[in-house]
């Protein structure tokens, strides 16, 4: 549901280019670079909002969420987005009915995509308190915050400089873990007054239909239905299902099993097809063959139609891969905390139901399957890892 006074805002501005502007976007060239339009979603009346846009490589493009709350004190933001006169427009008029924002949380040390925009988002709020996750870092060089725009004067590390909005809020950290080049730590907020457990990627929930915040633009999703780079982008419901689905497919495996890549005198002889010469198209380039059974590896990943809580292959792979005890552990923590209802992640679907019995069936679950599999989707991202442990760019012993 979204509330009458962003839904109207939100609307006037879906065209606007110039509203929609991340001018720093080339510090990480993600899909859709410079335009950033965003998607306002009240989750629990009056209390929790989501703020969403796209993010990816080229068309392959997953949600990405930063969650704002309202507090006794004012609003909290929650995993910032990158910041554009529309997501500003809108988190005034939450300003205007809810009180100023009072406090910025940087909840991971090591997901860019939303440590960039922090800084720009501080500025935007000089009022306002910055909390990070310990053990920020940066590649190539390691640079004080302060260099990377943090305002030091009120910036401060969760846990090590105490916890913000204690009688309101219970805060819980996964990490510090090892990657080799930096720390992976995330820290996990409940907002007591809804239960509200607001994550950041660790754990995600996919659903089996195209969110909401594609119908802006569902070209990502209607490139990827197709089976020829010479088709034309068909809009109907069942195209923006079936793109989705491989969507998923390919931000989850990177090069799940049911995909052939064609040899490039096949792509090159179905490019440009009447209709798809432009680059919104890629000229009709479509290097991918997906093989009849591919709906069945979407079904292994995502059972129902119903969210399926889950860790995202790719980080069970390629940063959970030895450290599977660390992380029920931290599940474990996350089902004690009292008055749990939902879960909102930075990524996918969001809210979801969940409680206490259902994380506990999660822990359960990782434990008793195979962990970090080599086989059939898996086997990319199984490369990638062996590749970085034979480089010693990742440590065998990742906990710290």
């Amino acid at each position: 549901m979204v509330s009458s006074g962003l839904s109207s805002l939100t609307a006037s501005k879906a065209g606007d280019a110039s509203e929609q502007r991340w001018p720093w976007w080339p510090l990480l060239p993600l899909y859709p670079y410079g335009r950033r339009r965003t998607l306002v979603r009240e989750l629990i009346p009056g209390q929790v909002w989501a703020f969403e846009q796209l993010q990816g490589i080229f068309y392959v493009a997953v949600p990405i969420r930063m969650t704002v709350l309202r507090l006794r004190q004012g609003l909290l933001l929650y995993a910032p987005l990158p910041v554009t006169a529309e997501l500003l427009a809108a988190l005034r008029e939450l300003e205007r009915h809810h009180g100023p924002v009072v406090t910025i949380v940087l909840p991971t040390a090591s997901g860019l995509e939303h440590k960039l925009p922090t800084p720009a988002l501080a500025r935007a709020f000089p009022n306002a308190a910055v909390w990070v996750a310990p053990g920020q870092w940066s590649f190539p060089l390691s640079l004080p915050p302060s260099w990377l725009g943090f305002p030091p004067s009120r910036t401060r590390v969760l846990f090590e400089q105490g916890l913000p909005h204690g009688d309101e809020l219970d805060w819980c950290g996964l990490g510090p873990l090892d990657l080799g080049l930096g720390t992976f730590m995330e820290v996990a907020c409940l907002h007591r007054a809804t239960g509200s457990l607001l994550l950041t990627d660790a754990l995600v929930a996919i659903g089996a239909d195209p969110p909401a915040v594609f119908d802006a633009d569902p070209t990502p999703l209607l490139f990827h239905a197709r089976d020829r780079g010479d088709q034309p982008l068909e809009d109907t419901p069942e195209q923006r299902r079936r793109g989705w689905q491989r969507l998923v497919l390919f931000a989850s495996y990177l090069r799940p099993a049911p995909l052939e890549v064609p040899g490039w005198g096949e792509v090159l002889a179905l490019a440009m097809a009447p209709g798809l010469r432009h680059p919104r198209f890629y000229f009709g380039l479509y290097p991918f063959r997906w093989q009849p059974h591919w709906q069945e590896a979407f079904r292994e990943l995502v059972p129902g139609d119903q969210p399926r809580l889950q860790v995202a292959p790719v980080l069970e792979r390629l940063v959970f891969p030895r450290c599977r005890g660390a992380l029920v552990e931290w599940i474990g923590r996350l089902a004690q905390l009292p008055d749990l209802r939902w879960l909102i992640s930075a990524h996918y679907e969001a809210p979801v139901a969940c409680d206490a019995a259902r994380l506990a069936d999660l822990a359960r679950e990782l434990v008793t399957r195979p962990w970090a599999p080599e086989q059939d989707s898996w086997a990319t991202l199984a490369r990638i890892d062996h590749t970085l442990l034979k480089l010693g760019l990742v440590p065998r012993s990742p906990q710290s």
